[in-house]
């Protein structure tokens, strides 16, 4: 009974705030990729390294998936929300006013071991929500986090413009201060199953689930290429556009976020699509899309509306084989949710940190040209990868 009122409590209203949580908190570690020229500027550091600096916060938010997301299976999650998101404040307000290079990363180091909250929020979102909706559920709090991803972009280059790049930062502790205070007043009470293991033995079992557990092997495979392919896009794209014949501002080069939103349409029907079996089939397409995408992307010199185009296709491909990859692996082992989520996620942040590094250093060496077939390449491997996978039994078998 106690069951039930847990799921029935969890409305679409509930789900929509846990989306804006989840974008604000992610946001927090993409603000920095419209930013690399202004960064690169202040700091000294040049374009074929200027990707470190989304790297340190990519592999910090990996670190973070490992030690802390777990704890979601063992103590309680509201509790642990709120804590990671007021810490994210003052770490906000450290890279606001770091004054050297060294405490600038420190600082992003910190909000991307505390950006795994978004994970947190997502695994207790599916926790709550009716095991027939899971997979709508999980779309629309994924395409809070795609929001706060795209968002991010716009957000970062409208407060540099308007009054530096610290402001970004600065305005973030703000809105997390915020969304902190609401989720401490209104979030549910926490009913999920806990481990009886111990934290130690938790961050153990995490290896144990990559060798027993196939679809959390493929389905994190899948997610590292495609963040690949997706952090190739964004963290490069900003070096052709603010250089000639382009030269655009810190706000234009933001706004360009706001075209990938319409993947957030794609993240919730994907969940839609997996709730009714259909996971193998919403992957396929997906995956041939993504490839596709960079047909229009590498005509960025004839027009900027192709730049649109690509944006639209790779971000809706994206974002569909992610909410389908989490449906998927949520089906398994309740009780392991949030290991289940930091294991998968885990591969996400490996892939956000090679595509950054990987683009800005193509970029310096061959241009844009060399990004597009670095990224039609990857994107070629995630779909080859997927079909020699359906051979495998476990994995062909969508959710239900």
């Amino acid at each position: 009974m106690k069951k039930t009122l847990v799921h029935t409590s969890f409305s679409r209203s509930m789900a929509f705030l846990f989306a804006v949580a989840c974008g604000l908190a992610v946001a927090n570690i993409y603000y920095a990729q419209p930013l690399l020229d202004a960064l690169a500027s202040e700091f000294g550091i040049t374009h074929s390294l200027i990707g470190v600096v989304i790297t340190v916060t990519q592999i910090c938010y990996a670190l973070g998936l490992f030690l802390l997301v777990p704890l979601g299976d063992l103590i309680q999650r509201r509790r642990l929300i709120i804590i990671q998101m007021g810490l994210s404040v003052i770490a906000l307000v450290i890279v606001g006013f770091a004054p050297t290079i060294y405490i600038l990363f420190a600082g992003l180091a910190i909000v991307g071991l505390l950006a795994v909250v978004t994970q947190t929020l997502v695994a207790y979102a599916s926790s709550l929500a009716k095991p027939t909706e899971r997979g709508q559920i999980v779309g629309i709090v994924t395409s809070g986090v795609v929001i706060g991803i795209l968002f991010a972009r716009s957000l970062a280059g409208f407060l540099t413009d308007l009054a530096g790049w610290r402001s970004v930062y600065l305005v973030s502790a703000c809105l997390m201060t915020l969304i902190t205070c609401v989720l401490f007043k209104i979030l549910p009470s926490d009913q999920q199953v806990k481990s009886s293991l111990s934290y130690t033995q938790l961050l153990r079992s995490m290896l144990d689930l990559y060798i027993q557990q196939p679809i959390l092997r493929i389905r994190g495979i899948l997610a590292m290429l495609i963040f690949i392919v997706f952090s190739i896009l964004w963290t490069s794209m900003v070096l052709p556009l603010s250089e000639p014949p382009f030269s655009l501002s810190h706000t234009a080069i933001g706004a360009f976020g706001l075209a990938g939103i319409a993947g957030t349409l794609g993240a919730i029907r994907a969940g839609k699509l997996s709730d009714q079996g259909k996971a193998q089939w919403t992957t396929g397409i997906a995956l041939v899309l993504l490839l596709l995408s960079w047909v229009p992307l590498s005509y960025i010199g004839s027009s900027l509306y192709w730049l649109i185009v690509g944006i639209v296709l790779l971000d809706l491909a994206v974002q569909a084989v992610h909410v389908t990859n989490q449906s998927m692996i949520f089906t398994i082992l309740p009780e392991a949710r949030g290991r289940l989520t930091a294991s998968y996620m885990i591969f996400y942040s490996i892939g956000s940190a090679i595509g950054s590094m990987s683009s800005t250093m193509m970029y310096s060496y061959a241009g844009w040209s060399g990004v597009c077939y670095l990224g039609a390449g990857v994107s070629l491997l995630a779909l080859v990868f997927w079909l020699i996978t359906l051979k495998n039994p476990a994995h062909s078998q969508s959710p239900s």
